[in-house]
């Protein structure tokens, strides 16, 4: 790959260029993502029913492979994702055969931050702490969730503090995705207003970035940007990728994205990357949901039997038209 530029040395004035990894794309993809990447977050195996399966059990050994291969390479490492809707296991909800109690869910919540980012302290630079709490409908503003109704919702301050306790240094992020559409973004400011009042630790927005070819569009991306920032918060591009098919698209016909998708998809990338380099003092870290296109979270979701190719590098980890489009400005 000498030549070929590398995709972190060329933004190395702008922002963190980062790539969502588990065990196996570590040793797949190693090559690719020592060259050209320079921070890391764990897709999965940090999340709260990887690491924390059974009430005394906790099971570190994948997450902690991951933070040794930052340390191998010199990454900046992400930590993804204390407190979800998804993914956490029921015990956390449950007291015997009743319904646990506000205090009880709290102080496992506590327990759970104190161990998972204490482990990693000085290893992690910053945490999505809380994820995907607002919801999508209309005139609704918190998601339904185990955590709302059990808890209340203070169980997201809650959250930020004890993660704060934890680790001090760490950057703390509010994670979502949508996070471009206008009504949504509008209730995640009044969520982190709310919070920033409140004397709450909270540091930054991550924007999630699950696009595609005609959505968001540039201007809901730019003025969701300056909202977030407008709130004195460091910005992280936390999940990005643009798919090929738009969310109601279900086909399954295609074995190879078509040329005017490519096409299409390098001018989405070339006109993204543009924005966030005019906004570098705000955003400060672009991370890919995944490196290549050998794996990716979207091939079969969310339709069943359907590849996807949201990247810029492709199934053999060779550069797109989409990456040269976004190394050369």
């Amino acid at each position: 790959m000498s030549q070929i530029p590398s995709l972190a040395k060329v933004y190395q004035d702008y922002f963190h260029i980062g790539a969502a990894v588990n065990t196996k794309t570590i040793d797949t993809s190693e090559q690719l993502l020592s060259t050209h990447f320079n921070s890391i977050t764990a897709e999965n195996d940090m999340k709260f029913e990887l690491v924390h399966p059974q009430k005394e059990l906790y099971t570190f050994e994948n997450a902690d492979k991951l933070v040794a291969f930052a340390k191998k390479h010199n990454m900046n490492m992400r930590g993804h994702t204390l407190v979800w809707h998804n993914q956490t296991t029921d015990w956390v909800f449950q007291d015997g055969d009743k319904p646990a109690s506000r205090e009880l869910i709290l102080e496992r919540m506590k327990q759970h931050i104190d161990t998972v980012v204490g482990r990693y302290k000085g290893d992690i630079y910053c945490w999505d702490v809380v994820n995907e709490v607002i919801d999508d409908k209309n005139g609704q503003f918190l998601r339904d969730s185990k955590w709302l109704n059990q808890v209340g919702e203070d169980f997201i301050a809650k959250a930020f503090h004890f993660a704060h306790e934890a680790d001090p240094n760490a950057l703390l992020f509010y994670n979502d995705y949508n996070e471009s559409t206008p009504e949504k973004r509008d209730k995640i400011v009044k969520l982190i207003k709310g919070l920033k009042a409140d004397g709450v630790p909270i540091h930054g927005m991550g924007l999630q970035a699950h696009w595609n070819l005609n959505t968001a569009t540039l201007d809901h991306i730019k003025a969701a940007i300056e909202a977030y920032a407008a709130l004195d918060l460091v910005l992280h591009i936390t999940e990005m990728d643009i798919s090929v098919f738009d969310f109601e698209d279900e086909r399954k016909d295609l074995l190879a994205p078509t040329a005017e998708m490519l096409d299409k998809q390098a001018e989405r990338y070339d006109q993204i990357f543009s924005l966030f380099r005019e906004y570098k003092d705000v955003v400060k870290s672009v991370t890919f949901w995944g490196a290549a296109e050998d794996y990716t979270w979207l091939d079969y979701f969310p339709v069943v039997g359907r590849k996807n190719w949201p990247f810029v590098f492709d199934e053999k980890h060779q550069p797109k038209e989409s990456f040269w489009k976004i190394v050369n400005f």
